[in-house]
């Protein structure tokens, strides 16, 4: 029996080949549209799932105020001593590490590199984070100073086959000998904290006794003895910082943040870029979507066939079959050509794994995708689809009245066409709302990337440098600028793009204890034509601010400052009244303001605008060069000659302050360009059923077609008969989509603080798009039926 109904499968599905093939293709795309995106969402899910301990691991949020002030700054930053006070005076908490990340010069023989993934991490981090070592002892690998860890690849890449253990490497610009004491496996792809070199955090230098609770410049995680713990230290916290902070005139608080939910919730970044869980929705529903629009266009596909098996059905059942065989059997079609296109889209993912990788800036491997996880819910998956895309052909076919088929007047039902309308309808809903969807974020992100950001980030190089480069930063200055495609080079303590850094400002009309958060950069006099910042009023830094600051007596100088006009607003002053008045910057900085500039986008087009001051100095870790349009290539080669001269401790590297722009929209521009691609195979999906389903209502309408034609009806008014249809179909779908759409997207754009207004026209846009590609899509057999000869159809009546 099984046999039979195995052969009698195969044989249906070759006799009608076009519609075996458009289905299997059809499933075939949603199917692998569904393994791939599945295999990034549970990538992004299962997000530091290796972490034994990680729901008692914790993140600490440091929020500060001044008395008085309505604007706090928050962040992942704290002091180098806020671990040790969490370990002392709280007992629900079992440890505290500190870790800080910044970029070191490497020497190891011939060697010389600038490794930006370099951390430090005191000594418990083994005890906290599951990352075990392959050679080295956990408990003395980071207890005392200049001792080093290494990944199995970086030890590979400096040491080749040599052991490294108990080896020495230079670090810094000071050149300290640090000794390898351990070696780790690769950091995981989906961890939230990864680097190639591991150093003990008391390297710094700084003990904790030396800090305060304001220089945070440190990240800190907490392991709770209880994971329940969490909420009610975090109200100890809040009590025990404001016994602390009385009558210092500020406000700190400290917050717990569950680590295992930083990477899709926290809107603080850590030491890797974080997601949105909103966007993993999104693509969810993308796959969900696009699979049901494979199993609508197979249900109709089916049902319109009906007909044509209604003849085979009434046989079956003359000689003896019953409902729930041929129920069976049509399940078991339905699940023959399901497996198909499992196997297909399996094959397809495996061809298009190292593309999606490329797209979605991710790791994903052959393992992933031929895990047993995975090839069990493909099985399962395509049960689930076979039951539900192939139950109601099958219960359409086995209620057929044997007399009825037998003489051939069987047709479907009015229900039965209702049915596949409407289905035909949900699917193009679901087609303009990609489409439209697509649009919007494809505007707000083109709105992002040319926005007037009040400053200008074109052929602007950005040379990363250090402490040591003070001295000769006049002949550095001097010889980059002896090329006369060098515009501008400056220094700084962080680019435009993204300025982190808090401090406190004050007037001097403000009592002492009396402070506003604000944001400030250091940076000498190139820093404002160099990325073309607007002078309101005021002047500029002169090189003379820099020269008072290079002497070594420079702590007693009075500074200037250059505010934004937010931050002369927060002062209490218009742009013309804030020149000449005096201010104090961390109170450690007095000086007067020299000059206010318009104000500028310094960090995510997320957030809104904030006060910043720009104040004068010779230190910054960032070199800008800002290059003339057209000569970028040979410029570089010339800056790279000139450093091998003037820097030969530090490797010649460099990015483009356009580059740091788009890390800022990293998950936006990865979700935008993977909703490109799956709305479009979306909308092809819609098309393939509607070809598929065009191609048999012509079929079933060519005898009335060939006497329209005898009675005279044009190729004209038959292409319009078969067409109005459909075309009214769509024109409901859009109609239901347009709301929904815009309700969803406005809904988006509310995440950012700057964004475009949705407009008329995008909706009409994508109507436009899909009435013209519904009616290319359907012209072919439109076309076809209007110029066929009226003698072939008719022939047999």
């Amino acid at each position: 029996m099984l046999k039979n109904y195995f052969l009698v499968a195969l044989r249906n599905l070759f006799k009608n080949k076009s519609a075996s093939f458009i289905n299997v293709l059809g499933l075939t795309i949603g199917l692998c549209s569904c393994i791939l995106i599945g295999l990034y969402i549970q990538h992004e899910l299962r997000y530091d799932a290796f972490e034994k301990k990680g729901n008692r691991i914790s993140r600490v949020i440091m929020e500060y105020s001044f008395d008085g002030a309505s604007v706090s700054k928050k962040g992942n930053f704290t002091s180098m001593k806020v671990a040790p006070m969490l370990r002392r005076k709280f007992p629900e908490v079992e440890n505290a590490v500190r870790m800080y990340q910044r970029a070191r010069i490497i020497r190891y023989q011939d060697k010389l590199l600038d490794e930006k993934k370099f951390m430090f991490a005191d000594s418990g981090f083994f005890k906290m984070f599951s990352f075990s070592l392959l050679e080295g002892n956990p408990e003395t690998a980071l207890n005392a100073a200049n001792k080093l860890v290494l990944t199995k690849s970086t030890a590979r890449r400096y040491f080749g086959n040599q052991d490294p253990m108990g080896k020495f490497m230079q670090i810094g610009a000071d050149t300290s000998l640090y000794m390898v004491t351990g070696i780790l496996p690769d950091c995981p792809d989906n961890s939230q904290i990864k680097f190639e070199f591991l150093a003990s955090f008391i390297s710094l230098g700084v003990t904790d006794e030396e800090e305060t609770y304001w220089d945070a410049n440190y990240t800190t995680y907490v392991l709770l003895k209880d994971a329940n713990q969490e909420a009610a230290l975090n109200q100890k916290l809040n009590a025990f910082m404001k016994k602390e902070m009385a009558g210092q005139g500020a406000d700190i608080q400290f917050f717990l943040e569950p680590f295992m939910g930083i990477h899709l919730h926290s809107e603080y970044s850590g030491f890797e870029p974080n997601n949105n869980i909103k966007y993993i929705y999104i693509l969810e529903g993308v796959a969900l979507l696009t699979l049901i629009i494979a199993c609508f266009t197979y249900i109709n596909l089916s049902t319109a066939r009906s007909v044509e098996r209604a003849k085979e059905v009434g046989v079956r059942k003359v000689i003896g079959a019953g409902k729930g065989q041929l129920f069976w059997q049509f399940i078991g079609e339905s699940f023959l050509l399901c497996l198909f296109a499992v196997i297909l889209s399996l094959a397809a993912a495996m061809i298009l794994l190292s593309f999606f990788n490329h797209l979605t800036s991710t790791s994903l491997s052959l393992g992933d995708l031929l895990s047993v996880k995975m090839i069990a819910s493909l099985l399962l998956l395509a049960i689930l689809v076979s039951l539900l895309a192939g139950s109601y052909p099958a219960l359409l076919l086995t209620r057929i009245v044997p007399a009825k088929s037998l003489k051939g007047s069987f047709r479907n039902s009015i229900a039965d066409q209702w049915i596949r309308k409407s289905l035909i309808l949900f699917q193009f809903v679901i087609s303009v709302l990609l489409i439209a969807s697509t649009f919007i974020m494809q505007q707000q992100l083109h709105f992002v990337q040319n926005k007037n950001l009040g400053y200008n980030r074109n052929q602007v190089l950005v040379l990363p440098c250090e402490q040591k480069m003070l001295s000769t930063m006049p002949v550095i200055r001097q010889e980059f600028k002896s090329n006369s495609n060098v515009l501008q080079v400056s220094r700084c303590g962080s680019t435009p793009v993204n300025i982190q850094s808090g401090y406190n400002m004050r007037s001097a009309m403000m009592p002492d204890n009396q402070q506003i958060a604000v944001t400030a950069n250091p940076v000498d006099e190139e820093f404002i034509p160099t990325i073309g910042l607007k002078l309101i009023v005021g002047n500029n830094f002169s090189r003379q601010d820099m020269k008072d600051l290079e002497q070594p007596e420079h702590k007693n100088i009075t500074y200037h400052f250059i505010l934004n006009e937010s931050a002369a607003k927060q002062l209490g002053w218009g742009p013309e009244q804030a020149i000449g008045k005096k201010m104090f910057l961390d109170n450690s900085r007095p000086g007067y303001v020299r000059g206010v500039v318009k104000d500028f986008n310094f960090e995510s087009l997320h957030q809104l605008i904030k006060p910043i001051v720009l104040f004068p100095e010779p230190s910054g870790y960032n070199l800008m060069v800002k290059i003339k349009a057209g000569y970028i290539p040979q410029t570089i080669a010339f800056l790279e000659s000139k450093w091998k001269t003037l820097v030969p401790y530090r490797p010649f590297e460099y990015h483009f302050l356009e580059e740091d722009f788009n890390t800022l929209y990293q998950s936006e521009l990865k979700l935008g360009t993977v909703l490109n691609l799956f709305s479009g195979l979306a909308i092809a999906l819609a098309c393939l059923g509607l070809l598929g389903l065009s191609s048999f209502t012509a079929k079933q309408r060519q005898k009335e077609i060939g006497i329209r034609k005898v009675l005279g009806a044009g190729i004209k008014q038959i292409a319009l008969l078969l067409t109005k249809e459909f075309a009214s179909l769509v024109g409901i779908s859009i109609a239901v989509a347009i709301p929904v759409s815009w309700i969803m997207m406005s809904q988006w754009l509310q995440d950012y603080a700057y964004h475009i207004t949705i407009s008329w026209w995008v909706f009409g846009y994508a109507a436009l798009m899909v009435f013209l590609i519904t009616f290319i899509t359907i012209s072919f057999q439109v076309i076809k039926a209007a110029i066929a000869n009226p003698v072939s159809s008719l022939r047999s009546e």
